[in-house]
């Protein structure tokens, strides 16, 4: 299934129905009065977060939403039926706006949540609504309110404990698919990564949900690269893990470069927590990784944790750090 993170849509609810003059007329009963019924209301158009999507792709191909009609009101004081809602089926991390940049109105973090897209029209009340003592025989009826209508934006922000963060080729993905059933694509280029991806880590007895996404090159706010439009998939990430190529000719300025764009995107990620790795360690001699993890540590200031997403080395303390990390952030304690 293909990746879509942004949709535009436009939505339509439904008008509410006309009232309805009518009298009532039966034998023995010249003077039965009024007996319109009231118009239904017209439908309206929601967005429920739910289990099981992660891409925004549907509305692709469905980019005009409408909801049903409420029916007019009839004789006998029977009201119109209302017309039928509609519930768009979004991913949980839907945040929805008027339009793409502006604040938005509803943010659908957890499954479930709901947001009203389009309001439906009210239904018009009938003739015999407006009967009184003095009004034995109203002609009047109201007719429909409209219903909305109007552009609506969704950006979906994934859903996870942690988020991997590096220059392109830094080995996010080969690490993602160490730790997790996830197959993102692995090769010896920059870029192989596209489009952010999702893993579940065993961490004991606990799961840890890991976020993917392209790496980012110098002057990935200004647009270079693929940009920093994935950002926004870690923005929900309690823990940021930092994956540095330890391979790199300046390990240090690796570190630095990521870190500018994460201060430059903003929205509070330069100050997450973090980890540093030293990654692809199984390719260096063992004076080399001792050198470039002293000078890494020195740029980062703090710790370094050495880590061959290929062979395994460290893996299994490096997740026991972020597991740790997203505790303290979500204020669980030791489990």
């Amino acid at each position: 299934m293909r990746f879509l993170d942004q949709a535009k849509i436009h939505v339509q609810s439904g008008a509410g129905g006309n009232g309805c003059v009518s009298f009532r007329r039966a034998k023995n009963e010249p003077r039965g009065g009024p007996d319109g019924g009231d118009g239904g209301d017209g439908g309206s158009i929601y967005a429920e977060a739910v289990e099981g999507l992660n891409t925004l792709i549907d509305f692709r191909y469905r980019q005009h939403v409408k909801a049903g009609r409420g029916e007019h009101g009839q004789g006998a004081c029977r009201a119109g039926a209302r017309g039928a809602d509609v519930v768009l089926a979004v991913p949980v991390g839907t945040e929805i706006s008027a339009e793409p940049g502006d604040a938005p109105f509803a943010d659908l973090a957890q499954a479930g949540a709901r947001a009203l897209l389009a309001q439906g029209g009210y239904g018009g009340r009938g003739n015999a609504r407006f009967k009184s003592s003095t009004n034995r025989a109203p002609r009047r009826a109201d007719p429909g309110g409209d219903g909305e209508e109007h552009w609506i934006s969704f950006r979906l922000k994934l859903v996870a404990d942690t988020g991997l963060v590096g220059l392109p080729n830094a080995g996010k993905s080969t690490f993602l698919a160490a730790v997790s059933r996830a197959r993102p694509k692995i090769a010896d280029y920059p870029f192989t990564t596209l489009h952010p991806h999702l893993g579940v880590a065993a961490v004991g007895d606990e799961e840890l949900v890991i976020a993917d996404i392209p790496g980012l090159i110098e002057g990935a706010h200004g647009g270079a690269g693929l940009g920093d439009r994935f950002l926004g998939h870690i923005e929900r990430c309690g823990v940021l893990l930092h994956l540095v190529d330890g391979t790199a000719d300046d390990v240090a300025g690796a570190y630095r470069t990521v870190r500018t764009e994460l201060r430059a995107y903003g929205h509070g990620l330069a100050a997450k927590p973090e980890i540093v790795c030293l990654n692809k360690v199984d390719a260096l001699a063992l004076e080399d990784r001792a050198g470039r993890r002293e000078r890494l540590s020195a740029e980062a200031g703090a710790a370094v944790h050495l880590l061959s997403g290929a062979a395994g080395e460290g893996v299994r303390a490096v997740l026991a750090a972020a597991l740790g990390a997203v505790r303290a952030q979500n204020g669980r304690g030791a489990a």
